[in-house]
């Protein structure tokens, strides 16, 4: 009962406070807590829908990502929207999203944005369409002994003082090649050495003590369909700097095929 008590008392004290004050209070917190403090009253519920707290966990260039879209209702609902589909920008080179319950960026690098080996050489790879990604072309492998992707990306497109992780996106069709044959994942900032990894891009491969790809790390489904594998992760700074990626399979000397490639994407990891 003291604690019903205390609690009565509190929202009381905050009753008493000006909606802006009380919006101004909730543009420090984050989105997830300003939805759950509006429960709390009809006072609270009008500040935390309020376009002064939903702008404050727009970030600050938002302006430009969605220069191209129609105006929304409310800043609450511009935010909603980035946060439950990817916009794809740069004429369709990458695509960038909000993480709904924090506010932080994701940004994917489209096949199209990465240096491929011999990508533009048909008898090695292909572009095409797929029904099922976000991007306007998948790249997809025909017939290649070096396998070698890269991609990079200012680190000003990301969310400043947060630690992120890499994932190689893709998918595979009729896959060769790539089931007994470690692929070398990496993730640098320029001119400093980062992270690599061992890892097997073949989901099918039943492991064994006698293949090359016992107890290596296995691509995840993710919630579109795709698979997708960790690369690595970084801690992004304030400062503007360079993250370079990249996929190697260049040792084995084997032809590979199968592989289809949506993109790089980045964003914010967080400790289990």
């Amino acid at each position: 009962m003291v604690v019903v008590l205390e609690r009565v008392r509190k929202e009381m004290e905050f009753e008493g406070l000006p909606e802006g004050c009380i919006a101004n209070i909730l543009s420090g917190t984050t989105p997830i807590d300003a939805c759950r403090l509006s429960l709390v009253s009809k006072l609270f519920r009008s500040a935390a829908d309020s376009d002064a707290v939903w702008e404050s966990f727009l970030p600050a260039d938002y302006g430009s990502i969605i220069s191209q879209f129609p105006n929304y209702p409310s800043k609450k609902a511009l935010y909603l929207a980035l946060s439950d589909r990817p916009v794809i920008v740069d004429n369709g080179r990458k695509s960038f999203q909000l993480e709904k319950k924090s506010g932080k960026k994701c940004c994917m690098l489209s096949a199209r944005a990465l240096t491929i080996t011999w990508g533009d050489t048909e008898e090695y790879w292909g572009w095409t369409t797929n029904a099922h990604s976000r991007f306007p072309e998948v790249a997809e492998l025909k017939n290649v002994c070096w396998l070698e992707i890269r991609g990079a990306l200012n680190t000003l497109t990301l969310s400043p003082n947060t630690q992120y992780a890499a994932y190689i996106v893709f998918k595979t069709i009729n896959a060769r090649g790539l089931a007994n044959r470690p692929v070398e994942l990496a993730v640098d900032f320029l001119g400093d050495h980062g992270s690599t990894k061992i890892v097997c891009l073949d989901p099918r491969v039943q492991s064994s003590r006698n293949n090359r790809v016992a107890g290596l790390q296995r691509p995840n489904v993710r919630s579109d369909g795709w698979l997708e594998i960790e690369m690595g992760e970084f801690f992004n700074t304030t400062l503007e700097d360079e993250v370079e990626m990249s996929v190697m399979e260049v040792r084995g000397g084997n032809w590979k095929s199968g592989l289809v490639v949506e993109g790089i994407e980045l964003r914010p990891k967080y400790e289990n």
